[in-house]
Parts: structure tokens; C-alpha cells; sequence
């Protein structure tokens, strides 16, 4: 996995990702500490938190909807990286780290 804030491109095994704004931002924040897991609480106030005011107020599960839709863009290959930790939130492993459990 690979992301490059400067020219806003994500990829995964070589091939370029076709994310939305809050799809790039929420997997940059998983990818900037894998391991760590994020509550959705963290990943709405984190993330959603920086779109600015006057729109409506996303719930926990707009956190679980968004997930679904990356890791089905990363592919099957890739999409276990995005970790669900049951009752607390969502970790990125990357391949190599999940390869040494």
C-alpha cells in the first residue's frame, strides 16, 4: 500500500485507487500508525471532524459503510490489511506485519 499526500494518489499493488476524498483520508489516517486500533468515535472526530460545519453529523455507521467501500477498493488481496476489531474500531496490519503472526 502506498499513499502520497502531495499528488493525492493511493495505491495497491502497483495499481492506482480510484478514492473519494474521505476514502483517501480515512486510509492515510489508518495507514500513518498500523497496528493501532481506531474507535469510529476517533475516525468520525479525526476525520470527519475536518469537513467543516453545517453539514449534517455522520453517525458511527457512516464509519462502517466507508470501510466496506475501501477495502472492496483495495481489493481481495489486500483487504484484510483493514483490520475490524470487534466492539472498538478499525487497525490497518499491513501484509508483511499480518505474514509474522
Amino acid at each position: 500500500m502506498h499513499l502520497d499526500r502531495a499528488s493525492w494518489e493511493a495505491r495497491a499493488d502497483g495499481r492506482r485507487l480510484d478514492l473519494t476524498y474521505l476514502e483517501f483520508e480515512v486510509l492515510d489516517f489508518l495507514v500513518r500508525s498500523p497496528g493501532r486500533v481506531h474507535s469510529r468515535a476517533v475516525l468520525l472526530r479525526d476525520v470527519w471532524g475536518n469537513q467543516g460545519e453545517g453539514g449534517p453529523v455522520p453517525g458511527e455507521r457512516s464509519v462502517d459503510v466507508l470501510i466496506t467501500r475501501l477495502r472492496n477498493k483495495i481489493g481481495p488481496g489486500r483487504r484484510h490489511e483493514i483490520e475490524t476489531v470487534r466492539r472498538v474500531g478499525y487497525r490497518y496490519r499491513p501484509a508483511e506485519a499480518a505474514a509474522q503472526r
